[in-house]
């Protein structure tokens, strides 16, 4: 059985093919004058999207045809070159032109998962008795749509994190409206973030700390809704990897998919096209 359905692993796929760099088959300049035929990326491609979907060690996904170190090598050459935020931000690009980003509210939050083997973006996790762990904070618009995110170690606080989680937004989807406002939970409930928002110009709505204030009572769910989303992913709800550039990769990746979801089902009963999904469940 499939990781994704058709409807999603070939768009996001095509997208994915056109931001790689052109590669020979063969080696050129081998000193031998030969080598092994270059794995294809598709090939890779789908394996990643194995480890995304079901969290598994890469050892446990390879076959004949792709080994786990083929695998590692792959992801590290294309988290270098960034192409999952690339990607990310094509897949806003279009959600935006087809159905429209709300960007009049946004809400902000901060997520901790497990990373037991530790490495560059994890730090001991205040909530699961100081095991190592990463705090994942994002921002998306009023119907959850991702648009920018920061990964670091549990142990630092929500909101030192506003800004870069902002930053990051802004750099996927462009100059933000100056009528934005964000919403916050009370680990936000500080000196420092209400300077913060008012040096951006925007306003914000903060759940005050030792005031009751059930999540139905604020427009943040959408941001908590996206993190359960995210949760789906095995490979984000315990990532075992150690380089932070491939967690980054893998972060963004889920956020594409996540935005790829949300156009198909949203688009669905707006437009036609070839291999249109005749439900809204995408399984």
């Amino acid at each position: 059985m499939p990781a994704l359905p058709a409807c999603l692993l070939e768009p996001l796929w095509d997208q994915f093919a056109a931001l790689l760099p052109v590669r020979e088959e063969f080696v050129v300049g081998h000193p031998l004058g030969c080598h092994r035929r270059r794995i294809p990326d598709r090939t890779v491609f789908e394996h990643v999207v194995l480890a995304l979907v079901h969290g598994s060690g890469y050892e446990r996904i390879s076959t004949p045809g792709c080994s786990d170190r083929t695998i590692r090598r792959r992801l590290k050459e294309w988290s270098r070159q960034g192409i999952s935020k690339a990607l990310h931000a094509l897949a806003l690009d279009a959600y935006d032109r087809m159905i429209g980003l709300d960007l009049g509210e946004i809400s902000v939050g901060g997520c901790i998962t497990k990373a037991p083997s530790g490495g560059e973006k994890a730090g001991r996790s205040p909530v699961d008795r100081g095991k190592q762990g990463l705090k994942r904070s994002a921002a998306c618009d009023a119907r959850g749509v991702p648009l920018g995110i920061v990964s670091e170690g549990a142990n630092r606080h929500d909101s030192p994190l506003l800004g870069l989680t902002l930053d990051a937004a802004q750099e996927q989807v462009g100059m933000l409206p100056h009528t934005v406002n964000v919403n916050l939970d009370r680990g936000y409930d500080s000196i420092r973030t209400r300077a913060l928002i008012a040096a951006l110009g925007f306003t914000a709505e903060i759940a005050r700390k030792g005031v009751p204030a059930p999540i139905q009572a604020s427009r943040r769910w959408p941001v908590e809704r996206t993190h359960s989303w995210m949760n789906g992913y095995g490979k984000l709800r315990r990532c075992t990897e150690r380089n932070g550039r491939v967690v980054d990769f893998y972060l963004y990746l889920a956020a594409t998919l996540v935005t790829l979801r949300m156009l198909i089902r949203q688009a669905r009963s707006r437009y036609r096209w070839d291999g249109r999904p005749t439900s809204r469940r995408l399984k």
